[in-house]
């Protein structure tokens, strides 16, 4: 059993490290060819949206069907558009094939849901924010190197070895699920709780107003890489790797030191320093300087993610969690593809610097005003018995 779990984890890893290797030299391609960030845009909503809009399905078709048969197919779907993009030129064949691959990057996580069933939690964390880190870097090298053709091709590569582990690997048996409630509460009876809650609703709005805005950051960065810092592919690859490295460092090591009364108040700071990651680097446009601020926004970014799922875990009723879960996930990805498009006008009207500074301001003002509007809400006690 140890040697599938550890495979199952590989895997995890490979998934999450195939999604940033087709991604970054993507978008360096549009960014390239097209010269519009409204493209590069429509590259990032092509490839995150199906997370958003098939969540559900994704879920039930992982509950009712074989896991391993649906993480081969998947990922050997994904290895045959990998090797489509290889040989694709055209702006709308890369986008509509990009949403294709956005599929299966969908229903992937769904799939590796099980391992969570299996392994701690923290090992399934750990392999995804390799791949988050080693994936922009080896994007970029192979951009610059071969060009996106060499990219996909070994990003194909990847989905074909996820294929062959879930080939191989033998999943543990489901237990049975009990009966479903109605529909209307087992819909909206964790989003209920999460704005009624006093703590939560201020986090959740910050969380909300946060991801409206930094997400635009994805559409800026390649312009601002290589327009402004002027490191090239690889550099644009490096600097979003150094984000994912500090998503890894703060997630695994900064929230061990946050005490569990100080949740909601770490959460806020951590989201004010993510801000500040971002609108740093474009008021002194050293690439040093952005290298060492994307670190520290990534963790921050890392910090937060923990921190905001803890404090849903410490104060929602027990019999609620997944419904809170899901209600968080709909919330941040809905905001996030908002952010994408935004991004893309903000970037043709303004550029790619200063939707990067707002990117970052806004977010970074949202959570010390809530730190000062706040501070004795976000200390209230947890209320046992708390009603759902």
């Amino acid at each position: 059993m140890n040697r599938d779990l550890n495979i199952l984890v590989g895997a995890v890893g490979l998934s999450a490290l195939g999604d940033w290797l087709a991604l970054v030299p993507l978008a360096l391609q549009l960014e390239e060819t097209t010269e519009s960030g409204i493209v590069v845009a429509l590259l990032f909503v092509a490839v995150w949206s199906p997370a958003v809009l098939l969540a559900g399905p994704a879920g039930l078709l992982t509950d009712r069907y074989d896991t391993r048969r649906v993480l081969l197919v998947v990922s050997l779907a994904q290895a045959v558009v990998a090797i489509a993009l290889a040989f694709v030129g055209g702006t709308a064949a890369i986008i509509a094939l990009a949403a294709m691959l956005g599929v299966g990057f969908a229903l992937v996580p769904a799939v590796a849901g099980e391992a969570r069933l299996a392994v701690a939690n923290g090992r399934v964390e750990t392999a995804r924010y390799v791949g988050f880190t080693v994936g922009p870097l080896a994007g970029g090298a192979l951009a610059a190197a071969g060009g996106t053709r060499a990219a996909m091709l070994v990003n194909a590569v990847t989905f074909l070895a996820v294929a062959a582990a879930a080939a191989i690997v033998r999943f543990p048996r489901r237990a049975l699920r009990p009966a479903a409630e109605p529909h209307e509460k087992r819909a909206w009876a964790g989003a209920t709780f999460l704005v009624q809650d006093r703590v939560l609703a201020v986090v959740m709005t910050v969380a909300f107003v946060s991801l409206l805005f930094m997400t635009a950051s994805a559409t800026a960065e390649v312009f601002f890489a290589k327009d402004y810092l002027d490191i090239g592919d690889f550099g644009y690859g490096a600097l979003l790797a150094s984000w994912t490295l500090g998503m890894a460092l703060g997630a695994t090591f900064l929230t061990r030191r946050v005490a569990a009364g100080m949740l909601a108040m770490g959460a806020l700071v951590a989201i004010a320093l993510q801000g500040f990651g971002l609108a740093a680097p474009a008021l002194w446009l050293v690439p040093a300087f952005a290298f060492a601020l994307y670190f520290v926004g990534g963790l921050a970014h890392g910090t937060k993610n923990v921190l905001v799922r803890t404090l849903i875990h410490q104060r929602v009723p027990e019999s609620l969690h997944g419904r809170a879960y899901a209600a968080y996930n709909a919330l941040r990805n809905g905001a996030e593809l908002v952010a994408l498009v935004g991004g893309g006008l903000l970037v043709a009207a303004l550029g790619a610097r200063w939707t990067l500074f707002l990117a970052g301001a806004i977010p970074m003002a949202a959570g010390l005003v809530a730190i000062g509007v706040a501070r004795r809400r976000l200390a209230e006690p947890v209320v046992s018995g708390a009603p759902a």
